[in-house]
């Protein structure tokens, strides 16, 4: 597991028990009410509380499902994307959805009264990152019998988010989970666009990487589809033929290179196949994704 997931998981399971316990030494109090976030004109909010928000949760399932999305879907992207750049992004979108929660109370959408506690709007964020990066991969979603792709997954989400939000008066924050997706889709369009002025990566994300995890998923197939297809069949060697220092490189000297190559990619993939791609090193990613570009 990443250490920014690792971290933020550690970090909101402990908030949740020190807000269990709290009541036992503030007369009741639960931590909640002071680290939540409340309507910027009510009499108890405090500057900090849309950072502190985003670690209270209302009940152990509320932890449960926000703390699996983060697992599930935060811990590739942070692999995509690297620590510095999936916290701000899990950041920005924790505060995108503050801002719009804040919003929907200012114009009556919301009740202004109750505090908003929760780490769904960044997950939803996350959730949105997940299914931009790789919009073709598919998701089996309890109780559906079949795979579903990600950005159909995504959409959906969305749609019922704002249909709730209109809709029903249930104490859920559905305004702050479209606040996160929102904020976290105009952040990637921002670095989107700032990669391809700066020409990285052929116009797609603000890595190399980043675009070959994209390219892969873009086809329809899951990584490991692509790797055991372009790995799948024996390519017959043709003879190379190379100058350097007056010698000629001989074609058995050529197909004991290929020979060795091929020995290397085999055992990358046997590694993949029993740890996980996560396993590799960055040196052995990059000699899969060279090796399928040949």
């Amino acid at each position: 597991m990443p250490p920014v997931v690792k971290t933020l998981l550690l970090l909101n399971i402990v908030a949740f028990i020190i807000d269990m316990l709290f009541p036992m030494i503030s007369g009741g109090m639960p931590l909640s009410s002071i680290l939540g976030l409340y309507y910027m004109f009510h009499p108890n909010f405090h500057l900090f509380q849309p950072v502190t928000y985003m670690f209270m949760h209302g009940g152990l399932m509320h932890l449960f499902f926000n703390m699996f999305a983060l697992w599930m879907f935060g811990r590739i992207m942070e692999q995509v994307w690297g620590g510095q750049r999936f916290l701000f992004y899990y950041l920005f979108c924790g505060l995108g959805a503050a801002f719009v929660q804040e919003v929907g109370q200012f114009y009556g959408f919301i009740n202004p009264y109750v505090p908003t506690i929760g780490a769904s709007g960044a997950v939803y964020g996350i959730l949105l990152a997940f299914g931009m990066t790789f919009p073709n991969e598919r998701l089996f979603i309890i109780p559906i019998p079949f795979p579903i792709k990600a950005k159909y997954f995504v959409m959906f989400y969305a749609a019922v988010e704002i249909f709730e939000g209109m809709n029903l008066s249930d104490g859920v924050a559905h305004f702050a989970h479209l606040g996160g997706m929102l904020f976290g889709f105009i952040l990637i369009l921002y670095w989107r666009k700032k990669m391809r002025r700066q020409q990285f990566g052929g116009g797609n994300f603000w890595s190399g990487n980043a675009t070959r995890y994209e390219d892969e998923y873009d086809r329809g197939e899951t990584l490991f589809d692509k790797l055991k297809k372009a790995f799948s069949g024996k390519k017959k060697p043709k003879m190379n033929v190379s100058y350097g220092g007056g010698k000629r490189e001989k074609d058995y000297e050529y197909n004991s290179k290929k020979k060795r190559d091929n020995e290397e990619i085999d055992r990358i993939l046997d590694k993949v196949r029993k740890d996980g791609y996560a396993s590799l090193t960055t040196e052995e990613k990059n000699r899969l994704f060279d090796a399928s570009k040949q």
